[in-house]
């Protein structure tokens, strides 16, 4: 087990199947032991990315209440799901129509997934989610280090960790990457303590992945 829930099956990363039997993006299914896991694909998931390029701590537990913003069709949130078991809860925000759909499907059969249909920059709209331990976001949004902090503001506890997928190309192509990554990093200082400084490469190019826990 590399993280809680997390395990490495064949060399490759794996979380134990919520919805027995079902996929949600064609992974494989593997079972041992009398238990079935998804295998999760870090070219398609920014957090399995994160993990196998050497993410030193997992603030997703089991039990954990997160805040997924952009959660498209459900790929990551889904493994996510899967970390905090029964007893934890993913409010799955997303605002495009055709994903949301895909993720409502994901939602359906996972009772600890409950999908939002919002946009990440208008927090207030989704007030009822109260106080999480943990808010995750991976939207391509010019101002995605804003929303976090927005979002953080309203309903991360103090303390709590926060997970970000800064995408270079989406807040400004004139820049190279490094400078963009510089200068989102200063802006997460302003309200957050930064832990860990991951690149996504070969998995993801142009993205670098920030773990923060506020102040």
């Amino acid at each position: 087990m590399l993280f809680e829930n997390v395990f490495q099956i064949e060399g490759k990363l794996a979380t134990k199947n919520m919805a027995r039997g079902t996929r949600v993006y064609g992974e494989r299914l593997v079972t041992k032991d009398g238990t079935e896991y998804r295998m999760w694909n870090p070219y398609r998931s920014k957090l399995a990315a994160a993990i196998k390029n050497g993410l030193k701590e997992m603030p997703i537990k089991e039990g954990s209440k997160v805040l997924y913003l952009g959660a498209a069709s459900g790929t990551t949130a889904s493994h996510v799901a899967d970390i905090v078991g029964a007893e934890g809860i993913v409010y799955c925000v997303e605002f495009a129509h055709r994903p949301m759909r895909d993720l409502v499907s994901v939602c359906e059969k996972r009772e600890n997934m409950i999908p939002i249909f919002a946009d990440a920059r208008m927090p207030d709209r989704y007030w009822e989610v109260g106080k999480v331990d943990v808010v995750y976001e991976d939207v391509a949004q010019p101002d995605q280090v804003r929303i976090l902090i927005e979002n953080a503001r309203l309903f991360l506890k103090k303390g709590g960790s926060a997970m970000i997928a800064i995408k270079s190309q989406s807040i400004d192509v004139t820049k190279e990457p490094e400078k963009v990554f510089d200068e989102a990093v200063k802006e997460l200082q302003k309200a957050f303590a930064v832990e860990e400084r991951i690149k996504l490469q070969p998995y993801d190019k142009d993205h670098l992945f920030v773990r923060v826990t506020k102040k």
